[in-house]
């Protein structure tokens, strides 16, 4: 048990599930993400964070661990049975090795990604689920534009309206990975923190 995570309001087997350290680092292989009062250090690595069983049916994928376990005590209605879920945290910076890496140790998996609910969440979804689906795509962004090139195809979206779902029915792209936003903040660990200040 973890005093900080409890004051969270983690359950214990939650925080039984992700093995957390008193100290609450999480490894990424070359780097650390570490949690405590008043910080939050997320690396950017190549490498990846990763929670569960590989034979999971269910992939939640996160930029951090902290984030994955706000998600899961958020969502644990949802989820009754954790040994179904495998969570993987990319860091603060998405790699394109990451959603290869993904793709292959995860294929025909229901794929949860679970970003923030901001510009840079959206278009994370976006460029991951390209990555694990080998799909190449090139995103600018002009004034309030985003403009994302498939091959010789290009679609223009206003940034307020740009996600995942709009993304894969412009393009007809057909994994249908499903997304996860907090519904009161940016992020489930925001909303998680909020909530347990109240």
């Amino acid at each position: 048990m973890n005093n900080l995570l409890t004051r969270l309001g983690i359950p214990l087997e939650v925080q039984a599930f992700f093995n957390a350290t008193p100290d609450l680092s999480f490894s990424y292989g070359d780097q650390y993400e570490r949690y405590g009062e008043g910080f939050h250090i997320v690396p950017s690595t190549t490498n990846l964070w990763f929670a569960g069983t590989q034979h999971a049916t269910d992939l939640i994928i996160t930029y951090s661990a902290m984030e994955a376990i706000a998600f899961i005590t958020l969502n644990r209605h949802r989820y009754p049975r954790l040994e179904q879920l495998a969570f993987v945290a990319i860091g603060n910076r998405l790699h394109p090795g990451q959603g290869e890496w993904i793709g292959q140790h995860f294929p025909c998996r229901k794929v949860i990604l679970a970003f923030g609910k901001d510009l840079v969440g959206h278009l994370t979804d976006i460029k991951l689920t390209s990555a694990i689906k080998n799909i190449p795509v090139r995103i600018l962004h002009r004034d309030a534009e985003i403009h994302i090139y498939r091959n010789s195809r290009l679609r223009v979206f206003h940034q307020e309206q740009v996600s995942l779902h709009a993304f894969q029915e412009s393009f007809g792209i057909r994994p249908r990975f499903r997304t996860a936003k907090s519904v009161r903040s940016l992020t489930f660990l925001d909303q998680l923190k909020y909530e347990s200040e109240r």
